[in-house]
């Protein structure tokens, strides 16, 4: 047997984080769905972002672009966590469309529309990331609990943006008078 060999079979048995790797199973699926989740966000926000008209043009296009941005990283940040834990996180866009509870938005022409699809987009990633944190609560699994915990709170506070800007201005005042 080789040193390289040898290596590597004592590297494949060892627990570096000290984990049982049942105790691991739920959480890294988790991640997984999250994973898919942010794909198929990630894309919507781009297709959005490309097709943004209209009197928001200037504002959403920015927005969509920082959203997408901030997705983008949190894509990289979930897979090397899955890599993490010693587990191979799905890659192929088959597997995200397959696996994502988010859905691949159509073409919209609204702003209105788009923004809440988005928000859609974000109940979605906010459920999983709640399920995946509950998992990685039963497994002792600190890290992932941080990482997501960091996510989920910059989400909330997103889509409480996001849905502000929904909001009639008019309604509001009326109902302040």
């Amino acid at each position: 047997m080789k040193i390289q060999d040898k290596i590597n079979q004592s590297v494949s048995t060892i627990n570096y984080l000290g984990y049982s790797e049942s105790d691991l199973l739920d959480t890294v699926n988790n991640l997984n769905q999250l994973l898919a989740n942010y794909h198929v966000y990630y894309q919507n926000l781009r297709n959005f972002h490309w097709n943004i008209a209209g009197r928001s043009f200037f504002d959403l296009h920015e927005k969509f672009e920082l959203l997408y941005n901030d997705a983008r990283e949190k894509i990289d940040e979930i897979a090397e966590r899955i890599l993490t834990l010693r587990h191979h996180p799905i890659s192929r866009l088959t597997d995200y469309l397959n696996f994502s509870t988010v859905k691949e938005s159509k073409i919209l022409h609204s702003d209105t529309e788009m923004v809440s699809t988005i928000l859609k987009d974000h109940k979605e990633i906010i459920t999983t990331m709640r399920t995946t944190i509950e998992s990685a609560g039963k497994a002792g699994d600190e890290g992932t609990i941080d990482m997501v915990g960091g996510f989920l709170a910059n989400l909330e506070k997103q889509s409480w943006m996001l849905d502000a800007w929904l909001q009639n201005q008019d309604d509001k005042v009326s109902k302040e008078s």
